[in-house]
């Protein structure tokens, strides 16, 4: 039978390993979808530097943001999480992090079912060793088990999507919940000015999103210009504030203020991944005004703050992590909805799936020459 390539790394700072495994016998409610595009997220990178803050089963596959192709599926392997019918040749997407829907949050919280006890998650905590070994998206296939995992969730995309749209489906839902959160406690309504603090992929995503979603003006602050500020602006940013040309937070939070009018904005949210974005980010809020914190799903650090800004300007304060099983048809029919008003592809570096590609996207993502890097192991399938 034919060889499946996928790629592991031994553990943060290891250069990628790309290995072969056996074509795997697929299961009765079991499914393998062949990878036309998967992204380099953040968090990947924040694995790489050591950041995640739980043990890791190295070797693993990173890899979550992923179109692909079912291939080849069991004889009750017949829709997707929404009741939607599957078969081979179905164009999916599957998140990293799936709720069991069983535990304590999945059956009395549903709404933050992202907290889940005992979560399945993809290009994380499923390490090599577990056969058949196709567990990340940083692969030439993945396999997926409803009986063996059985917190697994499949979404199909619509036939005619391109599977580098599907890629950014994860990602953005992820943006689409932090504003879902800020609508429900009271603190993000249409027309509201919004600030995004980070320009990479979650940022330009934040934007887009905050456009569809009704925010009346939306700034954005991060760097560097060229590719990721431009970008910011062709989704839909009315302005841009270069962090390495006002370098300090006072600097940037005149300028914030300036620009969306001197008290401040409706809503500030952080996108970049960076701990000191929080104290700089509530000072360009107006007083009254929400702070969402989506930015740090890794543990990049603590810094020194003064909680007697955030009382003393009377401010919603929320955290938004990754999202739960019903929020990322959202993501999904915001693409297709919107995929000739936006230039998502615009977004994505390709990249080849060999060693010395998969190192290269990681790499030109960590120095911010990209705005998504994003590994496609068969090029047929996104052309």
């Amino acid at each position: 039978m034919q060889q499946i390539r996928v790629c592991t790394h031994a553990g943060p700072g290891s250069e990628p390993v790309i290995r072969t495994v056996p074509w795997p016998k697929v299961g009765r409610k079991a499914a393998l979808i062949k990878v036309g595009a998967c992204g380099v997220c953040g968090t990947d990178l924040h694995i790489l530097k050591g950041h995640w803050p739980k043990p890791l089963p190295w070797p693993f596959t990173l890899g979550h943001e992923l179109g692909g192709i079912i291939v080849e599926c069991g004889d009750e392997f017949s829709e997707d999480f929404m009741s939607k019918p599957l078969q081979v040749g179905s164009k999916v997407m599957i998140p990293p992090l799936m709720p069991c829907g069983r535990c304590y949050y999945c059956i009395h919280y549903p709404q933050t079912a992202n907290k889940c006890l005992t979560p399945v998650y993809y290009g994380r905590y499923l390490g090599f060793d577990k056969p058949p070994h196709l567990w990340g998206g940083w692969a030439e296939y993945v396999y997926v088990d409803l009986e063996m995992l059985p917190g697994t969730k499949i979404y199909k995309l619509p036939d005619d999507m391109s599977l580098r749209l599907g890629a950014l489906s994860e990602p953005l839902t992820s943006c689409i919940r932090a504003f879902n959160r800020a609508t429900r406690a009271g603190g993000f309504s249409w027309g509201d000015t919004v600030v995004i603090q980070g320009s990479g992929p979650i940022g330009i995503l934040a934007v887009a999103a905050a456009r569809e979603m009704g925010a009346g003006r939306v700034i954005c602050v991060g760097a560097p210009e060229e590719p990721r500020l431009k970008l910011a602006r062709e989704f839909g940013a009315e302005a841009t504030v270069n962090i390495e040309e006002l370098k300090s937070p006072e600097a940037r939070i005149a300028r914030v203020r300036d620009i969306v009018g001197g008290f401040g904005a409706d809503l500030v949210m952080d996108c970049s991944g960076h701990p000191t974005a929080g104290p700089e980010g509530i000072e360009m809020l107006r007083d009254g005004g929400t702070y969402v914190e989506m930015g740090q799903f890794t543990d990049a650090g603590s810094i020194d703050t003064s909680w007697h800004r955030i009382c003393t300007k009377d401010l919603n304060v929320l955290g938004s992590w990754g999202f739960t099983g019903n929020d990322l048809p959202l993501g999904v029919d915001m693409l297709y909805r919107t995929r000739d008003k936006y230039p998502w592809l615009k977004m994505q570096t390709i990249y080849p799936f060999t060693e010395a590609g998969v190192a290269q996207a990681v790499k030109d993502a960590m120095a911010m020459k990209t705005v998504k890097s994003t590994i496609v192991p068969w090029p047929e399938l996104v052309e």
